[in-house]
């Protein structure tokens, strides 16, 4: 793992990585290297925790809706929880949450995916 992927781990067959740092071009590679070997393998459900993860760009964002993109394809799903306000804020005004979801915590990003 980079250093932008603090972790990552299977709960009730969601995928859910956990980043640290800023998601620009590198961390959304990080992210979609990781989805995209899972879709691979038949996995459909991603949840992403952003604890440590305060700032994003416009790359990153990109990056994120090609992952949304291609889990359509799947009909498949991704979520993100922990955001930092500023994160989530951008996240609405990009446009990610009218096709992936954001939660508070982990169970609910569990139980609601």
């Amino acid at each position: 793992m980079n250093g932008f992927i603090k972790s990552t781990k299977e709960i009730n067959q969601i995928v859910i990585i956990e980043t640290d740092g800023y998601l620009n071009n590198e961390g959304g590679i990080a992210i979609s290297t990781i989805c995209y070997e899972k879709i691979d393998m038949g996995q459909t459900k991603f949840l992403i925790n952003m604890a440590g993860t305060k700032v994003v760009n416009s790359i990153g964002v990109s990056i994120l809706i090609e992952i949304i993109e291609k889990l359509q394809e799947v009909d498949g799903k991704i979520g993100y929880y922990n955001l930092a306000p500023i994160v989530s804020k951008t996240f609405n005004i990009m446009g990610l949450t009218k096709y992936s979801t954001v939660f508070e915590t982990e169970d609910e990003a569990v139980n609601g995916l």
